[in-house]
């Protein structure tokens, strides 16, 4: 028996991250404008730490969706597999050409792209895509930023988000 809502619950982890890090800063400043001294200037670098665990934690909070989609993700050293009812497949991170949103469907999908293969859709809201946010921070140049609010904006046609470098010569 629970004595928390399933919808507060699902509020909690969602943003656990800045939840984290705002108990962190609280306590922070607490040391910092308490009894000062060395514990002043670890509470000062525990406010530090805080602030940057609130950064992260929004953004992850705004990549995690709520809701039970169709299919389960893994992400295993650099390799992203996705098993869906009708599709599933593989990607791995460092063949990836382009990643794509698509939120004209009902969940929106990413799309990754990779040369040879067709492209592999997976929902935003499928078991485990929290993940992806982890394992597409790693792609070169891509901004988390532009990441976690491409994902909750409804345009109406597929925006990409990321793309591989071409190398010219000239």
């Amino acid at each position: 028996m629970s004595f928390v809502r399933p919808e507060a619950t699902a509020a909690i982890t969602r943003w656990r991250e800045a939840l984290i890090g705002a108990a962190a800063v609280a306590i922070g400043a607490w040391w910092f404008l308490g009894p000062g001294g060395l514990l002043g200037w670890i509470g000062l670098a525990v406010m530090l730490g805080g602030v940057a665990l609130i950064v992260l934690g929004i953004q992850r909070g705004r990549f995690r969706i709520p809701g039970n989609g169709p299919g389960v993700v893994q992400v295993d050293e650099g390799r992203i597999t996705y098993f869906g009812p009708l599709t599933g497949g593989v990607v791995d991170l460092a063949e990836l050409s382009r990643l794509e949103i698509d939120a004209t469907g009902t969940p929106a999908h990413w799309r990754l792209t990779q040369p040879g293969q067709p492209p592999l859709y997976i929902p935003v809201t499928a078991d485990g895509a929290e993940a992806l946010f982890d394992a597409f921070a790693t792609l070169p140049g891509l901004r988390t930023g532009q990441l976690a609010a491409q994902i909750n904006t409804r345009a109406t046609h597929p925006v990409v988000i990321w793309h591989k470098p071409q190398n010219r010569l000239h």
